[in-house]
């Protein structure tokens, strides 16, 4: 079960006081945008999210987890970036992208954006995007793919392979990911896994897994939920509503890699690294709340 808000009437009323941006944030946003002033700035990312949160209740929304350079402050991005001076044209995915931008920072620190590719289930994330960063598909002409990663009309896994020597078709003019199956350099996954139960959690995975280029240095990497130890964690949204989120812990993230997606039986070995940081939540009610704790798990999985 997705963890959103399902119900607009139930759905918690957006907090201005959860907005915030650190020194790089703004620098960030004020180049992308535009927009020098603060204030004005601020009122213009809270009427990009208003809008937003009306097309999906994500919690990620409502605590402007859009906002944060997610990418860059992952441990792996940096051996993303180094695939730029080892590779000719590798190609940089953004799955669960929402207004994408991670990829925008990507293109900032020198992915070239005719090789940026990102994803979601919904179209109006991405337009939000643009107009989040007052940006046009003309002026940021990333490929963007709307679709369900759990649908083969976006990855599927049963149509033939082609040549590894075919040429990759533009990333503009594709209307599903099934072309790029073992031809992506780097896959960004950030906030995504933990909206799955674990059976969707492994199937996810291997649709991923499907499309990374078998060649070492290739990377899969993000940052979730989790939890010492694997199992579920109560939601405290929607209220009393008896959701649980399943929660990988490294071990067991690190297993579902190994053995299970790229196993014994697979060409493709891979080296999985994990990082357990405890958060606190101020966007729940009643935060902080010692009955419920928070985990995310920066991690990479990369070709050996």
């Amino acid at each position: 079960m997705s963890r959103y808000y399902a119900d607009p009437a139930t759905r918690p009323k957006l907090d201005p006081s959860l907005y915030s941006l650190d020194s790089d944030e703004a620098a960030f946003f004020k180049q992308l945008t535009g927009i020098s002033d603060e204030q004005a700035l601020k009122e213009h990312i809270l009427a990009v999210q208003s809008k937003a949160y009306e097309i999906y209740g994500y919690p990620c929304i409502r605590r402007f987890a859009f906002t944060k350079l997610k990418i860059a402050r992952l441990p792996a991005y940096q051996k993303a970036l180094q695939l730029l001076k080892e590779r000719k044209d590798p190609i940089l995915l953004d799955i669960g992208c929402c207004f994408g931008n991670d990829v925008r920072k990507a293109v900032l620190d020198g992915w070239p954006v005719q090789n940026v590719i990102a994803s979601d289930l919904q179209q109006g994330f991405w337009d939000c995007g643009h107009e989040l960063f007052k940006s046009t598909p003309d002026t940021f002409p990333a490929a963007f793919v709307q679709g369900d990663a759990f649908d083969s009309k976006l990855i599927d896994l049963d149509a033939p392979l082609d040549p590894e020597d075919a040429p990759t078709p533009p990333l503009n003019t594709l209307k599903s990911l099934t072309p790029l199956r073992r031809r992506i350099s780097a896959i960004h996954a950030s906030a995504f896994f933990h909206l799955f139960q674990e059976d969707r959690q492994y199937e996810l995975a291997r649709r991923l897994g499907s499309l990374l280029l078998p060649k070492k240095g290739s990377i899969i990497f993000g940052a979730h939920g989790a939890m010492p130890v694997k199992g579920f964690r109560s939601e405290p949204f929607p209220k009393n509503s008896g959701v649980r989120m399943f929660c990988h812990s490294p071990d067991s993230w690190k297993e579902l890699w190994t053995e299970r997606v790229f196993g014994p039986d697979q060409d493709v070995k891979v080296e999985v690294v994990t990082q357990l940081n405890e958060v606190t939540r101020p966007d729940l009610p009643g935060a902080p709340n010692e009955e419920v704790r928070f985990w995310i798990m920066n991690w990479s999985v990369q070709v050996v």
